[in-house]
């Protein structure tokens, strides 16, 4: 790892509290004790110290700048396998950077692409597609440090909400969905006394074009939210004014849905006590208050009382209907959290409490035995929209990393490369219904360097519970559980020294119990040759499968097979 972790008798108050609230920082499910959705490598702590310790270690390094413009032209040839046979063929044109700039302060990552396929015949549509992934900090002043970051992916949507990989080619009926976050973080310190606070806001957007719109899984589909989340904390480490830590902490999350003016808002306080039981673990003890209200309004109705629906497949909102609310708890919080850090490169926390009116229970684990491999675990639980879930998904990637893409379409492919802990963006988006949800789940991933090969696996379960107000056309969606088990896969390396290969899998299996939605699965594999004509200009070959299987017997299976020769300029 390229930061140090500090041992357990040596941890902030900082740490500490991210058993308690849901900081800024967390990620792809964010509960109360601040784990997320595999997406952190430094357990017992918010991954705030961990992440400003990599961060640190980069910037004695050396100024690194890499900046890459390139441009593609490919030709594509796609079979259909199932339930049809038919053979189409695609020139795609793309244009492209990937970057990687670092320095003592500051430093992003970034791969962002546009690609435009142009079909051959009449079976063969014209397509294009924007995807990238940008994550990046600079620090301000001394203790401040601004954070920001976007995705842009594709998805074919089942019916009910259901979204798998995109396929082989890009058309007018996948779904697109952008995300972009930022906001600032603080850390302070005045006299013995620990502070730091942090605050991001998001924005989220599902695009559907005019034919996947008449498909009629619109109506029910996200829209757009925006998401803010803010954390503030104080409080005495263990040793300096009293032989435990103690202090205080508040945080506020709300989500603003555009469909049917859906709020989530959650507030809570709470007081800590640290108390030290070895050198290398901590105990800590943590009681509060919470409120937590989810509300709605319900679809305007024509004459006849049906909802109506907008020239953008959704619901129309009411805006004279009275707010309703869908979920409200409030009350009395509390939890129990071991930390377990025995070593700067292996970390453990772990914690059971009262939250949402009912038990909660999460941890992270984080190994890294060596500077070329690294294990990240979590176990999450929390309340909000698809939006929020997504942004604080990219909030909590890791700085340094290197896009993972699909060889034909070029489109994101579940996981990005890197060293520096969780790094999947798979359990964020296996459903885009409108409705809010209780999130459960556990995500890993494991990620290593051999030699010059690059490899990583991530493995994750995510439980959705759909909350929304009875008397509401929303109603219908009400109680109902979306389960996605993933997995995503990569490795490549060098062959020689102007040539090189990768390969990568995915698998999705997606299950409801909504009347209306069957279970379904989506798979994908490819693999790529690459070749360096001169230092600029590269020639690759790529093939790849990809299939959906349904539980719906009146719905075939969908498989197709793709093989890709193309050329790319980089300046």
């Amino acid at each position: 790892m390229k930061g140090r972790m500090k041992q357990a008798s040596g941890l902030t108050l900082g740490a500490v509290f991210a058993l308690a609230l849901p900081a800024a920082g967390h990620a792809q499910s964010i509960g109360y004790e601040g784990m997320s959705g595999g997406q952190e490598s430094s357990a017992p702590a918010t991954g705030k110290p961990e992440r400003q310790s990599k961060r640190a270690g980069r910037g004695q390094g050396g100024k690194r700048v890499e900046v890459v413009p390139y441009i593609e032209v490919d030709q594509i040839v796609t079979a259909e396998l199932s339930p049809g046979n038919d053979v189409m063929t695609y020139t795609q044109a793309a244009v492209g950077v990937d970057a990687a700039i670092y320095g003592r302060n500051n430093g992003a990552s970034a791969s962002v692409r546009y690609e435009r396929q142009f079909g051959w015949g009449k079976r063969a549509s014209d397509g294009d597609a924007i995807s990238g992934l940008v994550r990046g900090y600079t620090t301000i002043v001394p203790g401040v440090t601004l954070e920001a970051g976007g995705l842009a992916t594709q998805v074919d949507v089942e019916n009910g909400g259901q979204a798998l990989g995109p396929g082989q080619v890009s058309d007018d009926t996948k779904t697109n969905i952008y995300s972009v976050y930022g906001g600032p973080s603080v850390v302070t310190r005045a006299g013995d006394l620990d502070v730091s606070a942090n605050y991001r806001a998001g924005f989220t957007k599902v695009d559907q074009s005019s034919t996947a719109r008449e498909s009629g899984n619109t109506a029910q589909l996200f829209d757009k939210s925006v998401s803010q989340v803010a954390d503030v904390e104080a409080g005495f480490a263990p040793g300096t004014v009293l032989p435990v830590g103690v202090g205080v902490g508040g945080s506020f999350y709300q989500e603003d849905i555009s469909n049917l003016d859906q709020r989530v808002r959650d507030m809570q306080a709470r007081a800590l006590v640290t108390v030290p039981v070895s050198r290398t673990v901590q105990a800590v003890g943590a009681i509060g208050y919470e409120d937590v209200e989810i509300s709605s309004r319900d679809a305007l109705r024509d004459a006849n009382g049906l909802p109506v629906i907008g020239s953008d497949g959704r619901y129309v909102t009411d805006k004279s209907a009275p707010r309703q609310l869908a979920y409200d708890v409030s009350g009395l919080i509390w939890d129990v959290a071991v930390m377990w850090r025995p070593s700067r490169r292996t970390s453990l926390s772990a914690h059971i409490g009262r939250r949402y009116g009912t038990t909660s229970f999460g941890g992270t684990l984080a190994y890294a035995p060596n500077d070329r491999s690294n294990l990240s675990v979590s176990v999450y639980d929390n309340v909000a929209g698809f939006g929020g879930q997504l942004n604080r998904t990219l909030d909590q990637l890791p700085d340094d990393f290197q896009v993972v893409r699909d060889p034909i379409t070029g489109d994101l492919r579940g996981c990005v490369a890197s060293l520096d802990g969780g790094n999947c963006l798979s359990g964020a988006l296996g459903s885009v219904r409108s409705a809010t949800f209780r999130a459960r789940g556990i995500s890993a991933s494991y990620s290593m360097q051999v030699g010059r090969l690059n490899a990583g696996l991530g493995v994750g379960y995510d439980r959705r519970k759909y909350i929304a107000a009875q008397d509401t056309v929303l109603g219908a969606s009400d109680g109902v559980i979306d389960e996605n088990t993933w997995l995503a896969a990569y490795v490549g390396g060098p062959l020689g020294p102007v040539a090189g290969w990768s390969a990568n899998v995915y698998a999705n299996w997606l299950s409801t119990n909504d009347p209306l939605a069957a279970d379904s699965t989506g798979y994908g594999a490819s693999a790529s040759y690459y070749r360096m004509f001169t230092p600029k200009l590269r020639g690759t070959l790529a093939v790849g499968l990809d299939g959906v299987t349904r539980d719906d017997p009146s719905i075939d299976d969908l498989w197709s097979a793709s093989a890709l020769a193309g050329l790319r300029y980089s300046f």
